[in-house]
């Protein structure tokens, strides 16, 4: 017992003292052949023998537990020193994230906007028919409403298919002059490539007296909010429609994939179509009781322009927390 409780005290780390256990208590350990020489004793031997034994056993236990709670906090100790970081070695410029890739491009959209002056504006995500349709000049049974694919409640009550109604809600709090731009989640029933139940929209709008507000002030201000996302492209506005506006365009930018030169991404047009846009219609202004003013409003899928801007092929790469992806960022 003494020679193993020596080997024991001996045992430099885990491995060596694995090494005395099995010396010890192994198959063909030295008390395990001890134990196996009972059976062979007279019965009248056997009990004393026995008893001896089993003291041998426990203190032999005891003896190589504390040595191995012992060894098990110096390797501890050893692990945590060698794994210790020195965090001014760190260079953070080198380090630092910029954040989930949609967050990103929120913010910069929301830092191009407030250093314009427009001032930043919430609402809820659950609406009704009137901020979300019909004070937007789209009336009950209108064909545009389709393309909503709108997610309805019992109540009739709606999540919001556009973030839009945030600019109702704003009208009919204040008075003009309004500058606003509003960020946030919108639903509808679709998914793909590039669609998702749940993505993000940036509206803006600008109202103010009668002839105060043109196209000209909208086209400025898209050009150089486009430049400043996507660098030195190329704008171009088309004619569209949009029951909320009149009149309409719906805006593109020169591929930012191939320089405007024709690709699989743009359908070798070499236009990417970014946003849309026009002149706040006459009867949006009725809905809220606007007399005598003009304005302009905007909107943008802030995936869309996510997705552009840093090169992500698939919408849904955005909620699958893949972090191949992520980390890239």
């Amino acid at each position: 017992m003494a020679e193993l409780e020596a080997m024991i005290d001996y045992a430099k780390d885990s491995a060596a003292l694995e090494q005395v256990r099995i010396k010890a208590v192994g198959k063909k350990g030295i008390l395990t052949e001890y134990f196996s020489t009972l059976k062979s004793l007279p019965e009248e031997e056997k009990k004393t023998f026995a008893k001896s034994l089993n003291a041998l056993r426990k203190s032999f236990e005891e003896h190589f537990s504390t040595k191995q709670k012992e060894l098990e906090a110096q390797e501890l100790e050893s692990t945590l020193s060698a794994q210790r970081v020195d965090v001014s070695l760190f260079n953070l410029r080198s380090k630092q994230s910029i954040g989930h890739p949609v967050n990103y491009t929120k913010d910069k959209i929301i830092e191009y906007f407030t250093r314009m002056g427009y001032e930043l504006c919430e609402g809820p995500l659950v609406e009704d028919d009137f901020h979300n349709f019909t004070a937007l000049n789209l009336p009950e049974y209108h064909p545009a409403r389709d393309m909503h694919d709108t997610f309805y409640f019992h109540d009739n009550k709606l999540l919001r298919t556009h973030t839009s109604p945030v600019q109702i809600r704003t009208m009919l709090a204040q008075k003009p002059p309004i500058k606003m731009i509003c960020l946030g989640e919108t639903f509808r029933r679709d998914y793909d490539l590039t669609h998702s139940p749940m993505f993000h929209q940036v509206e803006g709008l600008v109202v103010d007296r009668a002839g105060a507000v043109n196209f000209a002030h909208l086209k400025y201000i898209l050009e150089s909010f486009l430049r400043y996302m996507f660098g030195d492209v190329k704008v171009r506005f088309r004619s569209s429609f949009f029951p909320f506006t009149e009149p309409s365009a719906e805006v593109d930018i020169s591929c930012v994939f191939c320089q405007g030169n024709g690709c699989r991404v743009c359908s070798h047009t070499g236009w990417l179509e970014v946003l849309g846009c026009g002149m706040v219609d006459d009867n949006v202004f009725r809905a809220v009781g606007y007399e005598d003013v003009s304005g302009y409003a905007f909107g943008m899928g802030v995936e869309r322009l996510c997705m552009l801007s840093l090169g992500i092929g698939d919408l849904r790469s955005f909620f699958e927390t893949d972090l191949r992806l992520l980390e890239q960022f």
